[in-house]
């Protein structure tokens, strides 16, 4: 049997084509009610009957389907299955009650971070734009009040990003673009896309460590982005888009959280507007670096990591710890179940 073509995650002017000859005003009303999160065209009561069953016959309205939520303090970790597998999507409630959603855009990872549950999956495939937009919305069943939006789950968003970009559009319809964050790993060429094409969200990117060796063996993506050509990019970016962008440092215990990657990470900065995250890593079973399994930093480490980059001018902020209990921590993301 044929699939229906799903309309969830579809910018609103894609819409209209799609839906033409309906007139613009129909799409527009269409897409407001997907925008609600509604799961059926008979819940559009102001799109005349013969017109919802018209709808019913040629579209769906959702292609993901529910699993279960996972409750922990800080944080919940939602599980959603796609087609081959699972994705995870974590919503994550800071001390003021502000809620963010954090989205994945592929189903695993091809980077292979060694430090990362996601990498140690292996790729499948991408997600198409229902498939990352409707994370969202299962979210906000739970928790209507969402305040952020984060591409920082499953997968590297920037080798995805015909369909990040529209899912960024539809969710922007409701939500500014200065309250989007994307997170990449590395990935200059993609960097100057979006500073070039958009959207206009804010940018993160995972450092980990400004040491080029060391960092081409933690993350392989550094191999084909050099740290020269990274920073190329972020300066094209900040020049190009005019925002500060975060710097992301998953702490390893003994191996990047010295002295020495403080200054290197603080060279790599230099003629930069950014602000630097201290994520401590979390732990995941069954990852090795040298032969040795890794460890957490420990609190004097962080806070003399902390110490030397502000010492050089870096404003820092450590990331306090969230998801853990449900394994939904960054790092921590990744099921090999399949549905």
């Amino acid at each position: 049997m044929t699939q229906k073509f799903c309309l969830c995650g579809i910018p609103p002017r894609e819409l209209e084509s799609i839906l033409f000859p309906m007139p613009r005003y129909r799409a527009e009303q269409v897409f407001a009610w997907i925008n609600k999160g509604v799961d059926s065209f008979d819940a559009m009561n102001n799109l005349p009957l013969a017109q919802r069953r018209e709808l019913d016959g040629r579209f769906c309205l959702r292609k993901t389907t529910f699993i279960k939520i996972l409750d922990g303090p800080g944080a919940a970790k939602l599980q959603i299955g796609v087609s081959g597998g699972l994705v995870e999507a974590v919503v994550l409630t800071d001390g003021a009650g502000r809620r963010t959603a954090c989205l994945s855009t592929q189903l695993g990872c091809a980077m292979g971070c060694v430090f990362c549950k996601t990498g140690l999956m292996g790729f499948t495939r991408n997600l198409d734009s229902a498939e990352i937009t409707e994370q969202f919305y299962h979210i906000r069943r739970f928790y209507p009040d969402i305040s952020n939006i984060v591409f920082m789950g499953m997968g590297e968003p920037l080798l995805n990003l015909c369909e990040l970009r529209r899912s960024i559009a539809a969710l922007c319809r409701t939500m500014s673009p200065r309250r989007v964050t994307v997170s990449t790993c590395g990935l200059a060429d993609g960097i100057e896309s979006l500073a070039d094409e958009g959207p206009a969200v804010r940018l993160a990117v995972s450092l980990t460590t400004a040491r080029e060796e060391l960092r081409q063996r933690l993350m392989p993506v550094s191999r084909a982005n050099p740290l020269l050509r990274l920073k190329e990019a972020l300066l094209y970016h900040e020049a190009r888009v005019g925002r500060r962008i975060t710097l992301e440092a998953v702490l390893l215990g003994g191996i990047n959280s010295n002295a020495e990657d403080a200054r290197a990470m603080a060279a790599f900065a230099r003629g930069l507007n950014v602000v630097v995250n201290l994520i401590p890593w979390n732990p995941v079973e069954g990852v090795f670096f040298d032969g040795a399994p890794l460890k957490e930093p420990s609190p004097v480490e962080i806070r003399r990591f902390s110490a030397e980059l502000e010492k050089r001018g870096l404003k820092t902020v450590i990331r306090r710890r969230k998801g853990r209990g449900v394994s939904g921590a960054c790092g921590q993301l990744g099921s090999r179940q399949r549905v």
